[in-house]
């Protein structure tokens, strides 16, 4: 499985079977998607930023709100919300979770997306603003990798804390700050996570069951496109 980072929470996975995308937002990769495609495309919350005269389509449930999907996507079966889904021999699985510590009182309510790719269970933890209890870590099963938020509601030491009750190999810091500029935040959860300064960003991240190391590393990627 190949893993992209198109910037904040917007993550492309690449396996054999499909390929998904997460949080293709028109605010983070333009109206046309810049040109990504995918079988899936999933999103963990409502836009926060749509852009005034983005055309595109909108998801199939009322979740997303106004969130509009890039006419690269329009293809793809879209998921924003709960529930299990089987989409070109890909499990996906759908929790809700919330961005905030209140239920989503504050910043509304969050997908956390599983998917089965190779192999591998990989979790996409969309902009989740809280720790998880047995319950929901229960519904989420056993996962190798996470794509965790970093620099929003979740501090570093919130977001490492997830990483451990998750108990993944491959932990992968989304940088999602408001500004753009995560560093600081991001030096705050490598530290969390023990691994030291962060470490030089990878364009892509190729992995499979047996490359998996036996303790958790943490990957940061650079931004695709970035300029």
């Amino acid at each position: 499985m190949e893993i992209t980072w198109y910037g904040r929470s917007c993550m492309r996975f690449r396996g054999k079977d499909a390929v998904v995308v997460a949080d293709a937002y028109p605010a983070i990769v333009g109206p046309t998607g810049r040109g990504i495609t995918g079988d899936i495309a999933s999103f963990s919350h409502p836009d926060d930023t749509p852009l005034p005269r983005a055309r595109g389509a909108h998801p199939r449930t009322a979740n997303a709100g106004a969130t509009t999907v890039p006419t690269s996507l329009e293809q793809a079966f879209i998921l924003d919300g709960p529930g299990e889904y089987e989409v070109r021999n890909v499990l996906v699985t759908g929790v809700r979770t919330a961005r905030d510590e209140k239920r989503g009182a504050d910043r509304g309510r969050n997908i956390a997306f599983v998917y089965a790719l190779d192999g591998l269970h990989t979790i996409h933890l969309g902009d989740i603003g809280h720790t998880l209890t047995e319950e929901k870590l229960g519904e989420i099963g056993n996962v190798d990798i996470a794509c965790v938020p970093v620099g929003g509601a979740l501090s570093a030491a919130k977001a490492a804390e997830l990483i451990a009750q998750l108990d993944v190999r491959i932990a992968i810091p989304m940088p999602v700050c408001e500004d753009g500029i995560c560093t600081e935040a991001i030096a705050r959860f490598f530290h969390e996570m023990g691994a030291g300064t962060p470490t030089e960003p990878q364009a892509k991240l190729s992995l499979s069951i047996s490359s998996l190391p036996d303790e958790v590393t943490t990957v940061l990627l650079e931004a695709r496109g970035k300029s």
